[in-house]
């Protein structure tokens, strides 16, 4: 133990935090930029972002596909993924468009909201990237089909990309029943 007083002590402690203070080097002036993540993609010929947020993984094409009979043809069937059941479907041909053409950056974006599990086809993942906020923009002329999903834009590359919500996707009526 020591022979002081608490009131020594507390001037003790009063000097070192005088000290410390003196020395330190403070906290920044300016609040630090804020980032917005998303996955870029191209869609009906369009890049696109989706919220890094609405995306719970990304997949290659799964090898095997059970085709689903009495359902529509953007549905291309359910993939076993780690022991689960995941309906592939061709978002491209959702929207109206051609059959996504299966290359090397094509990917499939698993989504999950409010209970539907589903994984999107699309081409051309040029992956995930940070956006500041001066970069957001107003949303470009885009036919209806792609603009009910669309909630904002980035100007990335000297282009307009709008962010398409996985979750209004999927709070969709029509993308829910895929029955014919």
């Amino acid at each position: 133990m020591t022979d002081r007083t608490p009131a020594e002590l507390l001037l003790l402690l009063q000097d070192i935090e005088r000290r410390s203070q003196r020395h330190s080097a403070g906290l920044p002036k300016e609040k630090p930029e804020q980032y917005w993540e998303g996955v870029l993609f191209s869609i009906v010929g369009m890049g696109v972002i989706a919220p890094l947020d609405e995306v719970k993984e990304i997949l290659n094409y799964p090898a095997e596909l059970t085709r689903v009979p009495g359902t529509r043809d953007w549905l291309l069937g359910m993939a076993n993924i780690r022991g689960n059941l995941l309906p592939i479907i061709d978002l491209q041909q959702f929207l109206g468009g051609t059959p996504v053409v299966i290359g090397r950056r094509s990917r499939v974006l698993v989504i999950n909201h409010q209970g539907l599990y589903a994984g999107l086809l699309v081409g051309n993942v040029e992956g995930m990237r940070h956006f500041l906020e001066q970069q957001h923009t107003g949303v470009p002329e885009l036919s209806n089909n792609i603009r009910q999903f669309v909630q904002g834009a980035y100007e990335y590359q000297g282009a307009i990309r709008p962010v398409f919500s996985m979750n209004l996707l999927a709070e969709n009526t029509e993308f829910r029943v895929a029955s014919l």
